[in-house]
């Protein structure tokens, strides 16, 4: 579009189709609340990430739409995943099943391996089947103008398309204009992550049960690299690493990634007959290691665009979906109000922080021991062994409301002494 369209009204409009603007759109739905989606990408489209679902994913989608965690579940472009398996400095892995005695209930998965090329394309199918939404694909709202009325949101220097919006919910990821110009979040490199992806046919070792492996090796600190096994043989392939980390090492991560497995004794073996397919791409990833604002007047972030992706694991997609439901509930509210200020929406933060904020807590605690390589090697020998701690472990993946315990000081004081 090239001329100013005609201004649209809406109550709710949504940036971004993502998973956290589309588990708001689908909430909003079935609240009975219509909603206007506007996403710059035509879908299916590409984005760059790990590809892993946690059972938060699914926990959530079973609270909005049973019928959607169920398609899910049966779709044949993921593949089931069980677990996590996180393997330290010295080699010594823990492996945390997402759900307590999973081999006795393998009928019904929690957690996935999904490219997002195929999953969000999945919630868009379903967004566009969903009576009050509609989904605008193609179109970008890069201008924003706070009225007395409402945002008015357009394309650059004021053309294209144009909405004027009661409450915009901003769900458009990392590189969120929102974000940046009007609720001032800038990105800083000790709460900042950059990281690369890369999908290989042929990998050997994986879990028989698609756990998906988290690699700590000395090479690649204070990063990471991951395994994350799909369908078909080929997985997911990545390395992760503190964008200050990057800056101060002047690290080239697409060069670590290769050399790590070229190079690595454990790796090379278990690639020595893996392909490439495609390109090695980056992509940076805001993390929620320093809490910030979600809120203000008319608006509310959600997922990347507020920061919410977990320091430790880099897991965003169901903390988006989460924030994403949350804020749909809030708007629901003030609608029923027909009050947008920023007090009205502030529980919208604090329901936010209070079922994620343990998570991201304790993750950032694990995101720094890795610094110390000898501390997290001497943490996963206690892991290693202690019973409690894998199974609160199992819990962090997909029971949320447990996380509490993370705080109470006792819990660390079993996890010295304690041999369970």
């Amino acid at each position: 579009m090239n001329e100013e369209s005609p201004l649209q009204r809406v109550d709710i409009c949504i940036l971004g189709a993502g998973p956290g603007g589309a588990a708001a759109a689908l909430q909003l739905s079935r609240l009975g609340l219509p909603c206007l989606v506007v996403d710059k990408a035509v879908f299916p489209r590409d984005k760059v990430c790990g590809d892993g679902l946690s059972g938060k994913v699914l926990t959530i989608l079973n609270r909005i739409d049973p019928s959607v965690a169920q398609r899910l579940s049966i779709a044949d472009s993921k593949a089931d995943s069980w677990g996590v398996s996180f393997i330290a400095p010295n080699r010594i892995g823990i492996d945390i099943p997402l759900k307590p005695d999973y081999e006795r209930q393998m009928d019904k998965p929690v957690g996935f391996v999904c490219r997002r090329v195929d999953f969000d394309d999945l919630l868009v199918q379903e967004l566009r089947q969903r009576p009050g939404v509609t989904l605008l694909e193609g179109a970008s709202l890069d201008e924003f103008r706070l009225e007395s009325d409402g945002w008015l949101l357009t394309g650059k220097g004021g053309v294209g398309l144009r909405v004027k919006a009661k409450l915009v919910i901003v769900a458009n990821g990392t590189h969120s204009s929102f974000a940046r110009d009007v609720a001032g979040h800038e990105m800083h490199p000790d709460h900042h992550c950059g990281g690369v992806r890369a999908y290989y046919q042929g990998v050997k070792g994986c879990h028989p049960h698609h756990f998906i492996e988290l690699h700590f090796l000395k090479g690649v600190l204070p990063g990471y690299f991951w395994i994350f096994p799909l369908p078909g043989g080929r997985a997911n392939v990545g390395l992760g690493m503190l964008s200050s980390a990057i800056s101060r090492r002047k690290v080239n991560l697409r060069k670590l990634l290769q050399e790590t497995v070229a190079e690595d004794p454990v790796m090379r073996e278990r690639f020595r007959d893996a392909t490439l397919e495609g390109r090695i791409d980056g992509y940076g990833l805001p993390l929620g290691s320093a809490r910030r604002a979600l809120v203000g007047e008319r608006y509310m972030l959600v997922g990347d665009a507020g920061h919410l992706i977990d320091p430790f694991t880099g897991e965003g997609i169901g903390n988006a979906m989460y924030a994403g439901y949350y804020a749909a509930q809030r708007a629901a509210l003030a609608l029923q109000s027909d009050d947008f200020s920023a007090k009205a929406l502030a529980p919208y933060e604090a329901d936010v922080y209070r079922v994620l904020g343990p998570e991201l807590d304790i993750s950032h605690r694990l995101q720094k021991m890795v610094r110390y390589p000898w501390l997290f090697n001497f943490l996963m020998r206690i892991g290693a062994r202690n019973r409690e701690l894998r199974e609160l472990m199992t819990c962090m993946f997909n029971d949320v409301d447990l996380r509490h315990r993370f705080r109470d000081p006792r819990f660390y004081l079993r996890l010295l002494f304690s041999h369970g």
